[in-house]
């Protein structure tokens, strides 16, 4: 009973240890790149950012600690049937880089969202970014909440922490390393992040691999033979696993969650010049498809581990490699890795999210891009924000964590879609004081649709809830606007 007891304190000093030095290095690279602090380091980095450096940070923010937890455990109901999605991806970030980048280039915008106000009008603009205020703080804080829920169950329940003080503490670590060098410092931290993560990773798969008694080489053999190694789904149409829905899904996810996203691409618009962030857009868009297959894989291998030792399937796949990684049963250096890998992806997304909200809350809505003095008050508010949210979501989810977060992104980011699509393949102007309630109609028509169509014929929609939102959005706008070409500027 003793030496349980010791090796739990063992195993809880090792994760708690962990954490803090990892905060520590993340808080010395803050220290030496923001030196000074003004808005435009803040917003923009002064936009001498090394294209190389954001591309490789940017895989890992764009991760998060969804990815770590939640992509190892897809394989328990869809197999590797997420790849089909990953390829989709491909197309949708050329799509970004030649289509959206020459566009906030040519404008030299602090946000995307200017765009709006260019073409559109100013209610238009305000809406655009009110719906990326509500879909980043929903998304950003259900990823976040995958590595709080994770720290909660395995270390701080058991010395007696209560949850939102986890959360908290979490969220304090963030703003702290943030809250002066913003953007600038993210670039920085993200490429030490996205670093720590792969390491994990891959350290992960060998020790798995090991434990199976297997050579790498073996090990890729008997994941192709596995029955859940199967990636393409041609046969079933009503499925939502199906290879178009995927695909397309993929490409529509990637433009609204990343090129009509201010927190993906305000790292985006810190390169030097349009082509070195459309070679970065390019080189990480690339990189999802090795990337989640070896997190696919990395399922696949605790799946024969289990049923190797006898050990029961969790229910829900997101508890997969928890169940192996942060228990000790791979060892004490499972652990720490385990940690480092969720808290750097969890963090990188994370820090970004807060910094481009502080950005877009204080250019898009208040107008007052060049006041420090509202920049600071606003990062903090949004810290207090996240946190609730958080706290929300633990009460409220009841999904995959990874799929939660793609059905609330067709609900919150189809209206931006609709609005960007209209703006760029059309000249027609709107009705500036309709756009407003035609964006939050086509979400509630949405929602109405997939029950009623549910109901009545047993189809669920997945992903490819956004298009039909975004499509109705855009709908919506042609109906209300004008052929006329009117001058924008005067719209309110």
């Amino acid at each position: 009973m003793l030496i349980f007891v010791c090796k739990k304190r063992i195993k809880l000093m090792l994760i708690i240890s962990t954490v803090l030095a990892y905060f520590a290095i993340l808080l010395l690279i803050s220290r030496f790149t923001a030196r000074l602090s003004n808005n435009d380091i803040f917003f923009r980095g002064n936009r001498q950012s090394p294209w190389y450096m954001v591309a490789f940070g940017m895989i890992g923010a764009s991760i998060s600690g969804i990815t770590f937890v939640s992509v190892p455990g897809m394989v328990l109901a869809s197999n590797m049937t997420y790849i089909q999605m990953c390829l989709g991806f491909i197309l949708g970030y050329f799509a970004v880089a030649f289509l959206l980048l020459p566009i906030y280039y040519r404008l030299n915008l602090t946000t995307i969202y200017s765009y709006l106000k260019e073409r559109l009008g100013t209610r238009s603009y305000k809406t655009g970014a009110s719906f990326f205020l509500l879909s980043k703080m929903t998304g950003a804080a259900a990823r976040f909440y995958v590595v709080c829920i994770i720290l909660q169950r395995y270390v701080f329940d058991a010395i007696g922490v209560p949850f939102p003080f986890t959360v908290v503490v979490m969220v304090v670590l963030i703003w702290f390393y943030t809250r002066r060098g913003g953007i600038k410092t993210l670039v920085w931290t993200d490429t030490f992040q996205t670093t720590c993560m792969f390491a994990a990773l891959i350290l992960i798969i060998f020790q798995v691999i090991s434990s199976l008694h297997l050579t790498a080489g073996e090990a890729v053999s008997v994941i192709a033979a596995d029955a859940h190694s199967q990636i393409f789904e041609m046969s079933d149409w009503v499925s939502r696993q199906n290879f178009w829905k995927q695909f397309l899904s993929g490409i529509f996810v990637v433009i609204v969650m990343t090129g009509l996203d201010q927190d993906m691409m305000q790292k985006n618009l810190t390169c030097k010049s349009l082509r070195d962030a459309q070679k970065d857009m390019c080189t990480y868009g690339f990189a999802f498809v090795p990337a989640n297959l070896l997190f696919l894989s990395l399922g696949v291998l605790l799946m024969m581990l289990a049923r190797q030792n006898g050990i029961a399937l969790p229910e829900v796949g997101d508890e997969l490699l928890p169940m192996f990684a942060a228990t000790g049963k791979l060892g004490s250096i499972v652990v720490v890795l385990f940690t480092i890998g969720v808290v750097a992806a969890s963090f990188s997304s994370a820090d970004s999210a807060l910094t481009a909200l502080t950005t877009s809350f204080c250019v898009d809505i208040c107008d007052k891009g060049k006041s420090e003095r509202l920049r600071k008050r606003v990062h903090i508010g949004m810290s207090l924000l996240f946190m609730l949210f958080i706290l929300a979501f633990k009460v409220l989810n009841s999904t995959s964590v990874i799929d939660a977060i793609y059905i609330l992104c067709s609900y919150t980011y189809g209206p931006l879609l609709g609005l960007f699509a209209f703006s760029l393949f059309t000249k027609r102007q709107v009705n500036n004081k309709l756009v407003p309630y035609i964006c939050i109609v086509s979400p509630l028509l949405c929602f109405s649709l997939d029950i009623i169509i549910s109901h009545f014929y047993g189809y669920t929609f997945g992903y490819e809830l956004l298009m039909l939102n975004g499509a109705l959005t855009f709908i919506g706008l042609w109906l209300s606007g004008s052929k006329y070409n009117r001058p924008c500027k005067n719209q309110v």
